[in-house]
């Protein structure tokens, strides 16, 4: 497979984080570049919460200069998602027991096997940066009491399927669908990527939770609007909810 053209590649032994060494590298890059590690000391994921990150696992983020506006830059969480799955897809030779858990983690076999993680990086000389991290279980898995109670088991690529994949070689999987949905993303906007996300979302159509930073909203999971936002339908009647964490 061959790497996709106008994208940088970064390969490091080791790093804290590739989400810092993006943001230490944000304005001096001419064009967007993936800055992967074969082993990251500082991970991160979202709400601040550390990622385990042992020795055969896959830690990447791509550095990019999105011109769109704010709330449209954050749909890329989607095209990251949709590009995790191609990637596990085209590795395992499968698409059974892959789903897609809003807003932006990847499931196996009920487990998560990878998580996004998407920062602004603000203006460099004049130009917006956006760093989107990616964390994949390879080859290990956090243990259950390593997550926060209710979420869901960790588990690995190589446990549930046999599937051995290097870093590397997973990276230019992940880099070549990525750049086809993001070509698609720019071309045709959201709608497309919606309905491909939607086509592989996990537990659409049934009773989920969502939890904000104020509220803990229960009810079925309808769809994913033009906008990105989770739409439930619950007591209090149909509600879309731009960003939380999931149960179920």
């Amino acid at each position: 497979m061959s790497w996709p053209a106008g994208y940088g590649r970064r390969v490091l032994a080791e790093i804290d984080s590739t989400n810092a060494e993006a943001a230490r590298l944000a304005g001096s890059l001419a064009g967007p570049e993936w800055i992967c590690a074969l082993r990251q000391t500082a991970g991160r994921g979202r709400r601040g919460r550390a990622w385990a990150n042992p020795e055969g696992n896959f830690a990447a983020t791509l550095l990019t200069m999105p011109r769109e506006a704010p709330q449209l830059v954050a749909l890329r969480s989607f095209v990251a998602s949709l590009a995790l799955f191609d990637a596990f897809s085209a590795a395992t030779g499968r698409v059974d027991g892959l789903a897609l858990k809003w807003p932006n983690d990847v499931l196996l076999n009920g487990g998560k096997v990878a998580g996004i993680l998407l920062e602004s990086l603000g203006q460099r000389r004049g130009v917006a940066h956006l760093a989107i991290g990616i964390g994949v279980n390879l080859v290990a898995a956090p243990g259950a009491d390593e997550v926060e109670p209710g979420a869901l088991r960790p588990v690995s690529l190589l446990s549930e399927t046999g599937v051995h994949v290097e870093p590397e070689a997973f990276l230019e999987l992940l880099a070549s669908a990525y750049a086809e949905h993001e070509a698609r993303f720019v071309t045709y906007g959201f709608a497309p990527l919606r309905e491909a996300w939607l086509a592989r979302a996990a537990r659409l159509g049934e009773v989920i939770t969502a939890r904000t930073g104020t509220a803990e909203i229960t009810g079925t999971f309808e769809t994913v609007d033009a906008g990105g936002n989770l739409v439930l339908k619950s007591s209090a009647g149909r509600q879309a909810i731009a960003a939380a964490d999931v149960f179920f």
